[in-house]
């Protein structure tokens, strides 16, 4: 039925530019157009460090990890959804006034919120690459024969995620056997062929060989994965009674050194009871982050000894930051406008919560130093991507406030987070490079952090809240 894909592309269209305006939602694309476009003409300045395959491999990984960040879709069955957007007549939740199944709505949302990534991420890059490749002399196929893998890459992590996160509503101990048969085979391609899994990724090959069958094969794998994870899904049933036992006494006993632990401890219980903490941890973290370890491993040759540990450390503190997004996705300031709290108290207990869930970047980083064979730079590594997360919080909260999964829509929200992030990584990924255990002198990025969030507590406090 496509009118309700339609009505569903115009709602999305009405909600964002409802929030931030029309024109600044439409901006957003062409942003990314033209740092695609820019960026185009430094490439041979880059191949000068890395070879072009090289390049290809890191825009390939990025945009997987995109699809992997977007595509938990399973886990929009869980209450999370209901208690976020509860009070907006969507129609994702037409099912009881529509004479349509639940799974063909789901199914409809699914493919809307894909074209709504697509247009916003990968086509604008794709065009930007285009249009700049006559001034830089590369063949006009090479973009286009890009757009079509960035494409597949996207979608590949997005359906392998949504799979994965349908399987994980469905049955969790179907997942983790899911998980321990795809760890198994890994490791088998490895031992059989000497060689990183990584290599076999089939749009990465599209891209440096371009074959039929590579793309059949790849088309088939998506489409599979898509229609499985359609059939697998599971939407709660509304009237089903759920018995948890008391949690807040003792977790705001816990989390008293810390300020606010009531509003804290609430945040934690939300998380959990929905299952957002166990399903986003696992799903928008753990997963990406192994599978891209896999893919900056293959620079080893480029890279020194400790490079790829430092540079994955980087990337694991920004994915970290987005731990923020997770905690404030579970209610609006509109359920607290009645209470005498305050928005600065308000955004204090969501830094609270970050700040406990940061324990799981902290560990994950030291699992992978060791089992790398790199404990000696674990405490740098740690140190730099908790010190990164922290940084980009304090910007996030600035610019952001309690919306940050909305507003970073907003092109001025966007171009500033990329400026002040990206002269971060800089700086830190030539220090740590030249000398490793410099990185330590990441705790420094402390300081810009708490300058941004106290703005941030300034600004927000004197703003009327937005309603989503």
């Amino acid at each position: 039925m496509p009118e309700l894909f339609v009505a569903m592309v115009k709602e999305e269209w009405r909600v964002h530019s409802t929030m931030f305006g029309s024109l600044s939602f439409a901006l957003f694309p062409i942003l990314i157009f033209w740092i695609a476009f820019m960026g185009s003409f430094l490439l041979p300045l880059m191949r000068q460090a890395l070879p072009a395959g090289e390049l290809s491999l890191i825009l390939h990984a990025n945009y997987l990890m995109l699809g992997f960040m977007v595509g938990a879709f399973g886990l929009l069955g869980s209450e999370v959804m209901n208690r976020r957007f509860g009070q907006a007549s969507l129609l994702s939740y037409s099912a009881r006034s529509l004479p349509l199944s639940e799974r063909f709505i789901f199914a409809n949302f699914v493919v809307k919120d894909t074209l709504y990534y697509f247009v916003l991420w990968v086509l604008p890059l794709a065009l930007g690459f285009l249009l700049a490749s006559p001034f830089i002399g590369v063949p006009v196929t090479l973009p286009l024969l890009l757009a079509l893998t960035l494409t597949l890459s996207f979608m590949s992590g997005l359906c392998a995620v949504f799979f994965l996160s349908s399987v994980y509503s469905r049955s969790k101990p179907a997942l983790a056997a899911i998980l321990a048969i795809l760890a198994v085979a890994a490791g088998a391609l490895y031992l059989v062929t000497g060689q990183n899994p990584a290599v076999y990724y089939p749009p990465l090959n599209l891209f440096l060989a371009f074959s039929w069958t590579g793309l059949l094969i790849s088309l088939a794998a998506i489409v599979c994965l898509f229609v499985v994870s359609i059939w697998l899904f599971s939407p709660e049933t509304v009237g089903v009674a759920k018995h948890h036992k008391s949690m807040l006494v003792p977790l705001t006993g816990k989390l008293s050194v810390f300020p606010y632990p009531p509003l804290a401890a609430k945040d934690l219980i939300d998380m959990y009871r929905s299952g957002g903490m166990v399903g986003q941890t696992l799903f928008s973290f753990l997963i990406p982050l192994v599978v891209i370890w896999f893919f900056l491993s293959l620079l080893s040759g480029y890279l020194p000894a400790y490079g790829v540990l430092i540079e994955f450390a980087l990337v694991t503190g920004v994915i970290a930051s987005t731990m923020y997004t997770w905690i404030t996705m579970f209610d609006t300031f509109g359920a607290y406008a009645c209470l005498p709290v305050s928005v600065r108290t308000l955004i204090k207990s969501k830094i609270t919560t970050f700040s406990v869930l940061q324990i799981i970047p902290a560990l994950f980083i030291a699992a992978v130093s060791i089992l790398s064979g790199q404990a000696l730079y674990l405490v740098p590594a740690v140190v730099l991507c908790l010190s990164l997360s922290f940084y980009s919080l304090g910007i996030t909260v600035w610019l952001t406030g309690l919306s940050p999964s909305v507003l970073v829509y907003d092109v001025k929200v966007m171009v500033t987070y990329l400026a002040l992030t990206g002269a971060a990584l800089l700086v830190l990924s030539a220090v740590a490079f030249a000398v490793p255990f410099a990185a330590l002198g990441a705790v420094l990025l402390l300081i810009p952090a708490v300058f941004f969030a106290r703005l941030g507590f300034a600004k927000w406090e004197a703003r009327e809240q937005p309603g989503f």
